[in-house]
């Protein structure tokens, strides 16, 4: 763990929001590449990726905030201020929020422009691997969305003063943070591969959703959560991410059998 590089000044500079503009950044620099190759409008592209980035992180905040509510009753200057508890920085993100309101929101420019969407949405694709390796590598930094105790070799501790240590103690945990940029690694080079030889707009994007839906159901069950993120289903216990799972996968689903039939079975796709 490690939240802080260093500092400017008195301005600490956050492992978490270094990481996230690094991944920002790579993935611009992705997407100018890959546009150049297949001779796509970069400049929409740029934009694009602007709507995404900060709808994902209003979207982000918002989800963490409607699941923690209590937290800020009678003080809703604290939601989105930078310089709460003596440091600079907004801590308490969720990712799958930040999801949701990054699509709706290039989604709606792109309709509004009257770009392809399911072509643009291919692109992005594996940029979005870039950015879960990255920022759930700022996770493991900051020291959140840890795991729960195990006794595997490559367990590990947290330091004193971490919230980890706070909740558990001496014990080891599922280093789930790794788990999780070491999956977005895999996923970028499988997009990737994807982008470049897929059959229809749309089947990146779809493989995408179904992805991430099995990904996250597969590591719910090592990760810790406080009980906000659960309610019951006859009387068993689940996370919200698990609904959200089950609609990533029948959205992927659906997208991908729709734009197979709508452009047949193995169209090919036209660079230009």
């Amino acid at each position: 763990m490690f939240p802080e590089f260093f500092h400017i000044g008195p301005v600490p500079i956050r492992a978490y929001g270094l990481l996230l503009a690094l991944a920002f950044f790579s993935g611009v620099l992705y997407l100018q590449k890959v546009s150049k190759r297949d001779g796509k409008d970069f400049d929409s592209m740029l934009t694009v990726a602007y709507i995404m980035i900060f709808g994902g992180i209003i979207g982000a905040r918002l989800a963490y905030i409607l699941f923690h509510l209590e937290d800020f009753y009678g003080n809703w200057g604290a939601t989105f201020n930078p310089f709460g508890n003596g440091q600079f920085g907004i801590s308490g993100l969720n990712l799958q929020g930040g999801m949701i309101l990054a699509i709706v929101g290039a989604f709606i420019y792109l309709k509004k422009k009257k770009l392809p969407i399911f072509d643009f949405f291919d692109y992005f694709t594996p940029a979005f691997g870039i950015g879960l390796a990255f920022g759930r590598m700022g996770c493991f930094f900051n020291g959140c969305c840890f795991g729960i105790p195990t006794d595997l070799p490559w367990a590990i501790m947290f330091p004193e003063n971490s919230i980890p240590r706070s909740i558990f103690g001496e014990t080891a945990l599922h280093p789930t943070q790794i788990y999780s940029a070491l999956y977005g690694i895999l996923l970028f080079f499988l997009l990737h591969y994807i982008l470049k030889n897929r059959k229809f707009p749309g089947q990146a994007v779809a493989i995408t959703l179904m992805l991430e839906a099995a990904f996250r159901a597969s590591i719910e069950p090592f990760r810790y959560y406080e009980g906000a993120m659960y309610f019951s289903v006859n009387g068993i216990n689940i996370t919200y991410n698990y609904v959200m799972a089950f609609m990533l996968m029948i959205t992927g689903l659906v997208i991908y059998l729709k734009q197979r039939k709508a452009n047949g079975d193995s169209p090919k796709i036209i660079r230009s």
